[in-house]
C-alpha cells in the first residue's frame, strides 16, 4: 500500500508540476506586461488598465466558475485540451497587438485559463491518502512559485534586449509545452449521480467558505499589486522594465520559500499559519504606504512574498479536507472562479481609486478589506482546521 501510494505520488508529479509551470509562468507573464504594455505603449490611464485586469479575471470567472464547474470529466478532458490549443495559438498574437485587439486578446487568454488551472489542482487532490495528497497540494503551489520566480527573472533578460511586445514571442514556449502535456492529467472517475453536488452545497459549506476568505485576506492586495506594482516602481523610482520583472521575481522567491515549508511540513492546523499570513500583509502593504524609499519597497515585496507562498496552499488544502474527490472539481472551479471575481473587482475599483489619490494611497485603503476577511475567517475555519490522524 505505502509503495502503490510513492508510486502514484511520483507520477502525478511528473505530469502536475511541468504542466504548472508552463501554465503559471505564461500567464504570470501577461499579468504584470499586459499593464506596461497598455500604460508606455498605448498609454491607457489607471483606470482602463484597472479594467484590462478586471476583464481578463471576468473571462476566467465564466469559463471557470459557469461552465468548468458543471461539465462531468470527459467533457473536461476535451475543454482542457481545446483551452489548450486555444492559449498556444493567442498568446504569441500580443506581439501584434493594438490599444483595440489586446482587449479581445486579453479575454481569450483569460476565458482558456478557467478550464486549466481548476483542473491541474483537481487532478493534484485526487491521491486517496491524506498525507500523500497534502504533501502533493503543497508541491503543487511549490511547483506554481517556481514558475514565478522563473518566469520574470526570464522576463527581465528578455527585456535588457528586446521590447516588450517582443517578450510574448519567447514566452509562447510555455503554452506549447502545457499543450503537449495537458491531455496527460488526471480527471476523478464519476459514478452517475454521485459526481453532482449543487452549487449551493458547495457554497454553504464551511470548508469552501474558509478557503474563499483566506484567499481574500491575500488577494486584494495580491490583484492590486500585480497590475499596479510595476508602474508604480517605475513611476515613484524611475526603474527600467528589465528592474522591474527582477522585483517581481524576488517577491517570488519569498513566497516560494513559504511553499518550500508547507511542502516539507503539510500543516496540520491552518488558523495559525492564515493569521499570521494576514498580519504580515497588513505590514507589507503599510511599509509601502507609508514610505517612498525604492530599499522599503523591496524589503515590503519581499515580506509580502510570505503570505503569498502559504495563502493558496492553505485554500486548496481546506477545499481537499472539505469535499470528496468526485465532488472537488466543483468546489475547486467555484473557488478558482472567487478568486477572479476579487480579480475583476479590485483592480476596476483600485484603478479608478489609484487616480483620485494615487498608488502608493491606495495600498494603505486595502488593508480595511484584508482585516474584514480575517475576522470572517476566524468563524468557519473551525471546520477544516483539524490535525492529520
Amino acid at each position: 500500500m505505502i509503495r502503490g501510494h510513492y508510486l502514484g505520488l511520483v507520477q502525478a508529479l511528473l505530469i502536475i508540476v511541468p504542466l504548472t509551470i508552463a501554465v503559471r509562468a505564461s500567464n504570470n507573464m501577461l499579468m504584470t506586461t499586459i499593464p506596461l504594455l497598455a500604460r508606455y505603449d498605448f498609454h491607457f490611464s489607471n483606470t482602463l488598465i484597472g479594467l484590462l485586469s478586471a476583464l481578463t479575471a471576468l473571462m476566467t470567472f465564466l469559463s471557470s466558475g459557469l461552465i468548468n464547474s458543471r461539465l462531468r470529466s470527459c467533457c473536461r478532458r476535451l475543454a482542457l485540451i481545446a483551452s489548450s490549443v486555444a492559449y498556444t495559438v493567442v498568446y504569441p498574437l500580443f506581439w501584434l497587438s493594438s490599444p483595440l485587439t489586446i482587449w479581445l486578446l486579453s479575454a481569450i487568454a483569460g476565458f482558456t485559463l478557467g478550464f486549466l488551472m481548476p483542473n491541474i489542482i483537481t487532478s493534484a487532490s485526487l491521491l486517496p491518502d491524506r498525507r500523500a495528497r497534502e504533501r502533493l497540494l503543497n508541491i503543487y503551489t511549490l511547483s506554481l512559485s517556481i514558475s514565478l520566480i522563473l518566469g520574470p527573472a526570464i522576463e527581465s533578460l528578455i527585456l535588457k534586449h528586446y521590447s516588450l511586445k517582443e517578450s510574448f514571442l519567447f514566452f509562447t514556449i510555455f503554452p506549447i509545452l502545457a499543450l503537449a502535456i495537458a491531455p496527460l492529467i488526471r480527471f476523478p472517475e464519476e459514478r452517475g449521480g454521485d459526481s453532482l453536488i449543487t452549487v449551493n452545497n458547495v457554497l454553504s459549506n464551511p470548508g469552501f467558505l474558509t478557503a474563499v476568505l483566506n484567499i481574500a485576506t491575500y488577494n486584494v492586495v495580491f490583484s492590486f499589486l500585480m497590475a499596479f506594482g510595476g508602474i508604480y516602481a517605475r513611476d515613484s523610482f524611475g526603474l527600467s522594465y528589465s528592474m522591474v520583472e527582477t522585483l517581481f521575481s524576488l517577491f517570488f522567491i519569498t513566497s516560494f520559500l513559504g511553499r518550500l515549508y508547507l511542502s516539507i511540513k503539510p500543516a496540520e492546523r491552518l488558523w495559525p499559519l492564515m493569521s499570521s499570513a494576514v498580519l504580515l500583509t497588513v505590514i507589507g502593504v503599510t511599509m509601502i504606504g507609508l514610505t517612498s524609499s525604492s530599499l522599503i519597497y523591496i524589503i515590503a515585496l519581499l515580506l509580502l512574498g510570505i503570505p503569498h507562498g502559504i495563502t493558496y496552499p492553505l485554500s486548496v488544502v481546506a477545499i481537499s479536507r472539505a469535499f470528496k474527490p468526485q465532488h472537488r472539481n466543483a468546489a475547486n472551479s467555484l473557488f478558482f472562479s472567487f478568486m477572479m471575481l476579487i480579480g475583476i473587482a479590485t483592480p476596476t475599483v483600485t484603478g479608478y481609486v489609484a487616480d483620485l489619490i494615487g498608488i502608493r494611497n491606495t495600498f494603505i485603503v486595502l488593508i480595511l478589506p484584508v482585516i474584514i476577511a480575517l475576522i470572517l475567517l476566524r468563524r468557519y475555519v473551525g471546520s477544516v482546521d483539524k490535525p492529520l490522524t
